[in-house]
């Protein structure tokens, strides 16, 4: 026990001598080092003090919150888990929006890479969505002018990555852009456009500066919470497999 609080110890020591006007030398011990490995023991009187915590935090993680007849995956550039996320995004923005800006939102992307793991099939409990969520990011809506909005198709274009849409069809052939639609429209340059993603992403993460050509709007929904209430809204979960990123060609 002593070797564990020695550095504490000597933190404490240290804090107080900072407090006093003269100069102190402490006279320190060598102490043996510990390896911080699978052989260290359990703090037997730390483990009894959290372990009321652990079990009311893992009672909570464990509940379910929905189900998937299907497992949930984000590989393939329109994956299932992608999809549904996505327009969980779009869903939660719009919702947002109707009621604090007037608006609709006409758009949702998100980041491939922010998907951390998938689902796998049968009931999907709460610490699933912790695991594929890990992060605190913010949905964030982008005002952006129609006239700049084909740098967003570009990027896809460019890139032949599968970042997550919602409300958006792009196809590529051979890496030139053949078709883009929002809202299974082409884009008006006349009109604003509302574009839910990530703070990470508004701010130019994954090389979207697009993004930077338009006003950031924050919601305070943290991505997380809004993916929790909606599989919560969903008993039994249908993602859609439609096609929205056609990249032809890709290699």
């Amino acid at each position: 026990m002593k070797n564990k609080f020695l550095l504490l110890g000597i933190a404490l020591a240290t804090l107080t001598a900072c407090k006093t006007t003269s100069l102190q030398v402490a006279n320190v011990q060598t102490q043996k080092n510990i390896s911080i490995n699978n052989e260290l023991k359990n703090d037997e009187e730390f483990v009894k003090i959290i372990e009321p915590y652990k079990q009311k935090l893992d009672k909570e993680m464990n509940q379910k919150i929905s189900h998937t007849n299907v497992d949930l995956t984000k590989q393939g550039d329109n994956s299932n888990l992608g999809n549904l996320l996505a327009d969980y995004t779009f869903d939660g923005a719009d919702e947002w929006a109707k009621t604090h800006l007037k608006k609709n939102v006409d758009a949702a992307l998100i980041n491939i890479g922010g998907i951390r793991t998938t689902i796998g099939k049968g009931n999907i409990l709460l610490r699933n969505v912790f695991e594929v969520m890990p992060f605190e990011n913010e949905v964030i809506i982008v005002k952006i002018k129609g006239t700049d909005l084909p740098g967003l198709f570009e990027y896809y274009a460019k890139t032949q990555v599968n970042n997550p849409v919602s409300h958006l069809y792009i196809e590529t052939n051979n890496g030139q852009l053949t078709k883009s639609l929002i809202n299974g429209k082409a884009i008006n340059p006349n009109q604003d456009y509302y574009i839910a993603t990530s703070d990470y992403l508004a701010l130019g993460g994954d090389n979207m500066k697009f993004f930077g050509k338009g006003e950031s709007i924050p919601t305070g929904i943290k991505l997380r919470d809004l993916f929790i209430d909606y599989f919560k809204k969903a008993p039994e979960v249908v993602p859609n497999t439609d096609v929205r990123l056609n990249f032809i060609g890709k290699k």
